[in-house]
Order: C-alpha cells, then sequence, then structure tokens
C-alpha cells in the first residue's frame, strides 16, 4: 500500500489473521481484540507498550498551560491530562521509507 489512503480497521485485521494464520474467523476476531484489549489495559495503568521492530506506544503527562484561541486571541487554561505517544522503531521507519537494505537485520536501533 503506497500512499492510497485506504484506513485499515479492525475488520482488515481480523480478516488478515483469518487468511494468514489459519484460525476461525470468530477465533480470528477473538483474537485481533485480545490483543487491542491487552495493549488499551497496559497503556491505561501507565505502562509502555513495545513491539519490537514496530515501535512503542507510551503514555505522558501533560501539565495545565495557558493556551490562546487563534481566533480571538483571548488566553485559556488547558487542563492537565495524559496522552499517548507513538514511537515507531528504526525498523518501521526503514520500512515505510523503502530502505530494504535495512529490513530484516532483526534488530531494533530505537532503545
Amino acid at each position: 500500500m503506497t500512499g492510497t489512503g485506504k484506513t485499515v480497521t479492525r475488520v482488515d485485521l481480523c480478516e488478515a489473521v483469518y487468511q494468514k494464520v489459519g484460525l476461525s474467523r470468530t477465533e480470528s476476531s477473538a483474537f485481533v481484540e485480545l490483543v487491542l484489549k491487552e495493549i488499551t489495559d497496559c497503556l491505561e495503568k501507565g505502562e509502555t507498550v513495545k513491539l519490537s521492530s514496530f515501535g512503542s506506544f507510551m503514555v505522558r503527562k501533560k501539565g495545565e498551560r495557558i493556551g490562546r484561541n487563534p481566533k480571538t486571541g483571548t488566553e485559556v487554561p488547558i487542563s492537565p491530562r495524559r496522552v499517548m505517544v507513538f514511537k515507531p522503531s528504526a525498523i518501521l521507519k526503514q520500512r515505510i521509507n523503502g530502505d530494504s537494505a535495512a529490513v530484516g537485520n532483526g534488530k531494533d536501533h530505537d532503545d
């Protein structure tokens, strides 16, 4: 997929598992849901989820700060919150940029 703008959905992931792993569609769907739930639960607890050769999902805390309404210029307080951040691995970055020489070396240099 090179720049087609297609969005991959849960259904697409379930279908891929069904096609490539050989589980039933029901089992494939349950498997995908279980993996996503585990990732979500870990992030909710503030844990970092690192998937080798893919990347890391992290939760960061942002403190309260003053923002500005771009239309009116009025200052508005922005409340503290947690945000989720994804940091791709070096291998994923190389793959999306078509650097096939670096793909498959099995090392994630993004530690």
